[in-house]
């Protein structure tokens, strides 16, 4: 069984009649037929902007990638933490060192370096 829209009916658009002139006036327009046809004005023509010299393009250069090595120091009796954990988020999420302050991307807390 077939389900009737609820909405309106997109219709086509309706094309213009003419307007109907008046009873008692002439129906050609006389403004059209004493109006002397125009000639297309021509425009200069413009240069075309100068193309790139075509050459070699240049490789992407690859950032180098981060490991947990970054983050570590790594001596005979252990391993130390170069930069703190998070506070609130705990261990596994390092804190960024920028210079004065350590800040955590994951959460946004702030701890600042005491002098």
């Amino acid at each position: 069984m077939a389900e009737k829209s609820r909405g309106k009916r997109e219709q086509p658009p309706a094309e213009k009649a003419p307007a109907k002139a008046a009873p008692g006036k002439p129906t050609t327009a006389p403004a059209q037929a004493e109006k002397p046809a125009e000639k297309p004005v021509e425009k200069p023509e413009e240069a075309a902007p100068a193309a790139k010299p075509k050459g070699k393009k240049k490789p992407k250069v690859r950032k180098k990638e981060k490991g947990a090595y970054t983050r570590y120091k790594i001596e005979a009796t252990g391993m130390t933490r170069l930069r703190p954990y998070c506070e609130r988020c705990g261990p596994g999420y390092f804190m960024a060192d920028h210079g004065d302050r350590f800040a955590c991307g994951h959460c946004g807390f702030t701890r600042y370096k005491r002098e």
